[in-house]
């Protein structure tokens, strides 16, 4: 295994996307509006009221496939609602230029690889957002 850090960030969101066969960028670009408008950080008073453009946060994207598998029967997920890999890396370039837009830094993962990630979640808080597919 490769132990070489492709990339880190400071105070702000980890975003595992997952690209289903069924989305297109009209979807990607939903998402990546809510992503950045999503009020999940606390102000002063300790609620969840600020958006990552907000604390000028910073976003690490992480292509993840597996989060669009199929587990609804069986014991082994199927994987095939998930997007032929040259449309998904698509969409995930197109995700993460949206969000790159806004000024904010973006880092991300490799598309593809096999990757160690790790995450240190204060909260701990975890959302999934989803489009309409």
């Amino acid at each position: 295994m490769n132990d070489k850090s492709i990339a880190q960030i400071g105070q702000g969101c980890v975003i595992l996307l997952g690209v289903s066969k069924k989305d297109k960028k009209k979807e990607a670009d939903r998402l990546a509006e809510r992503i950045l408008s999503y009020r999940i950080f606390e102000d002063d008073s300790g609620k969840m009221n600020r958006s990552i453009c907000d604390i000028k946060g910073q976003l690490l994207v992480v292509s993840q496939f597996t989060l669009v598998a199929d587990v609804a029967k069986g014991t082994r997920p199927s994987f095939t609602p998930a997007a032929e890999p040259i449309a998904a890396e698509e969409l995930y370039k197109n995700f993460v230029k949206k969000l790159s837009s806004t000024g904010l830094r973006v880092k991300t993962g490799r598309f593809g690889a096999k990757m160690l990630v790790s995450i240190h979640n204060d909260g701990p808080v975890t959302f999934l957002l989803e489009t309409s597919v």
